[in-house]
């Protein structure tokens, strides 16, 4: 674990400069605040749960570094690999078939880091609830659980899956671009790749009601897109949930290109492998209006989910697969960008999210990094 030394009045100052300098403003609003507890004394550690904009020292960079040399110096052989990437979304329906949408919070910081996703003043309810991002403690305990063998529930859900994504296939693009999809009335329109069970849908969509906003949210499992439609929550009206692999090249999307406001990735493009996620973001750009914008929100380098990995889970340089059979990758800001950029996607914001996660109950610490980024499809020239 880490220990964080005091931030000296100086630092302070930088951080509280560098929060100044992020409100820019995209369509009137200011930029996401990533917090605001920054711990000035060292004796004040164990009086909160997270603290924001941590800055670490050269040892605890190093420290990182290391750790993170010594759990991947072991990798899975190359032949041994392939049941990750081809059987990937049977991993994750297994994990909602064991955990249901028990495992995950509701996002309802969403609005308070990515405004963008409402229409303009759109009014957030419940901002009394609204809190900071904090994952489950999916990297801390209970992600390291080998799940039971399939069982017939199962192996209905896969052949639903691929009903669905046949189905999908079916639908010819250029029929989309002239035909009625679903939300076409809408004039502000979200879609959110890798929803889960909903953690982010549903606070979008009590959100959205009574505004002229549409939601599309897919997932590849099976499982979770019948999770959100049997919520009580789910409105057909201003949601449409599908079946779909952002993987897949070929598969079609039910709406035409360029025709999305906002893209919500959040903790996705680190589940695929590495060497695909150009290919699933220049994908996706495509079918966002000129003016449009990607927002994204992942695991950041050296956090402390991929120190803690063991040896023999390491798939590649920094990507790894986790007891369940799930994968995740751990970006840098310098690749984040890359990625957006060479997808011809403008930056309007690409942080280094560090905090210090604290354990009052053992008087631990973790390092916590997660990567946070907007980027916008530029206009068209006039």
């Amino acid at each position: 674990m880490h220990i964080l030394q005091s931030l000296s009045v100086a630092n302070v100052a930088k951080v509280f400069s560098r929060l100044s300098t992020r409100l820019k403003t995209f369509g009137g609003r200011p930029s996401a605040p990533l917090g605001s507890r920054i711990l000035t004394n060292h004796d004040d550690i164990f009086k909160h749960n997270m603290w924001d904009h941590v800055q670490w020292t050269e040892e605890d960079k190093e420290k990182a570094r290391q750790k993170a040399k010594d759990n991947s110096c072991a990798q899975i052989p190359l032949n041994e690999q392939g049941k990750f990437y081809t059987e990937a979304h049977q991993y994750w329906d297994k994990f909602y078939e064991m955990h249901g949408d028990k495992f995950f919070k509701d996002r309802k910081w969403l609005f308070l880091e990515f405004p963008e996703l409402l229409p303009l003043n759109t009014k957030i309810r419940d901002k009394s609830e609204i809190l900071l991002p904090l994952e489950s403690s999916i990297d801390l305990e209970t992600r390291n659980h080998q799940h039971s063998c399939t069982t017939p529930c199962h192996r209905h859900a896969i052949d639903c899956q691929r009903a669905c994504q046949g189905a999908a296939l079916e639908i010819n693009e250029d029929e989309t671009q002239t035909s009625t999809f679903p939300g076409q009335p809408a004039s502000h329109r979200i879609l959110e790749v890798g929803c889960g069970v909903g953690n982010s849908v549903f606070p979008i969509i009590n959100s959205i009601k009574e505004t002229d906003a549409f939601l599309y949210c897919c997932d590849f499992s099976p499982r979770a897109i019948q999770m959100i439609r049997d919520h009580p929550d789910y409105d057909d009206s201003v949601c449409y949930a599908f079946v779909h692999d952002i993987c897949e090249e070929m598969a079609s999307f039910p709406f035409p290109s360029q025709s999305l406001d906002v893209i919500l990735a959040v903790f996705v493009l680190s589940s695929i492998h590495p060497e695909r996620i150009q290919g699933v973001v220049k994908r996706l750009s495509t079918y966002l209006k000129h003016g449009g914008i990607f927002l994204f929100r992942d695991y950041g380098r050296y956090d402390f989910a991929q120190l803690r990995f063991k040896k023999g889970r390491c798939l590649s340089e920094n990507f790894y697969t986790r007891g369940d059979g799930t994968c995740v990758y751990f970006f840098t800001k310098e690749e984040v960008h890359a990625l957006f950029s060479n997808a011809g996607l403008e930056e309007i914001q690409n942080l280094e999210d560090r905090r210090l996660q604290v354990n009052r109950g053992k008087k631990v610490a973790m390092h916590r990094v997660w990567m946070q980024s907007k980027y916008r499809k530029l206009d068209l020239p006039t």
